[in-house]
């Protein structure tokens, strides 16, 4: 990609706040996962790096987890199995000793010209990463996670903002925001928190990837602050929700958008 992501290899500073902790990480390979990995290594996080196939990109995340001082399980596979993802939480529970933070943020996105394009294996593949995946590893980790844990989902400022070209991308982001906020009613009781991340446009390998090159080449521009986010401009929002700077947060979503207004 050019330019290069900025995941906060050389940027971010921890101090702690996760200290002790074991995070298990969807989509931590590249973009916002890895941003998220980083972070949360540096404060002080174990961290489960759960990715599709993109061995290369998830053993250098790794890494740098391990330069952290922390150690990094690299779980590869399909997340639209549900199989798959309970034995995501089993291996970290059993390697790493418990599950205390859950960051929902594997996606799947693909731009279409009209609704007929879309095929319905398509809107399934969609749906099952984005939406389904998440249900399958919150019913996974639940069990596993004490008082204080949180679960963290990634859903977008196309949550509120659709984009006509994202129909399918889109759909899944507004149901992920409903999820968050129902599930975190529903496990309250438990002393879990669940909250969301909404970012708005990030530089990360789905934009080169699903975008025409000139589109690609503007990308970020209609924002306030008139660029696109880079990956680790994100990382703080995870850290405030999975760390005790978070407490009294359950049920929201951070925007984090360049200022593209969610309101």
């Amino acid at each position: 990609m050019t330019p290069v992501p900025d995941h906060g290899e050389h940027t971010y500073r921890g101090d702690g706040k996760l200290d002790g902790k074991v995070a298990v990480i969807t989509g931590a390979d590249s973009g916002i996962g890895r941003a998220v990995a980083i972070a949360f290594a540096r404060e002080g996080a174990d961290v489960v790096l759960s990715y599709l196939d993109e061995h290369e990109d998830a053993e250098d995340t790794a890494s740098w987890v391990q330069k952290a001082g922390r150690r990094a399980l690299v779980l590869p596979g399909d997340i639209k199995s549900e199989d798959h993802c309970i034995d995501i939480v089993d291996r970290t529970v059993s390697e790493l000793g418990g599950v205390d933070i859950l960051v929902n943020n594997a996606a799947f996105q693909r731009t279409y010209a009209d609704i007929a394009d879309i095929t319905a294996e398509q809107w399934d593949e969609t749906f099952r990463t984005n939406i389904y995946a998440p249900f399958f590893l919150s019913k996974a980790a639940i069990p596993h996670m004490k008082p204080g844990s949180s679960i963290i989902n990634t859903t977008s400022i196309q949550s509120r903002q659709p984009s006509p070209q994202l129909l399918a991308y889109a759909s899944t982001k507004g149901a992920i925001s409903n999820f968050t906020a129902g599930l975190a009613e529903m496990v309250a009781e438990k002393g879990i928190r669940v909250n969301a991340v909404a970012p708005g446009p990030i530089w990360t390998p789905l934009i080169p990837s699903t975008m025409p090159a000139e589109k690609a080449a503007k990308f970020g521009e209609q924002t306030l602050i008139g660029r696109a986010g880079q990956p680790a401009e994100l990382a703080g929002a995870y850290v405030l929700l999975a760390s005790n700077l978070g407490s009294y947060m359950t049920g929201a979503v951070i925007p984090v958008t360049g200022g593209e207004i969610m309101i």
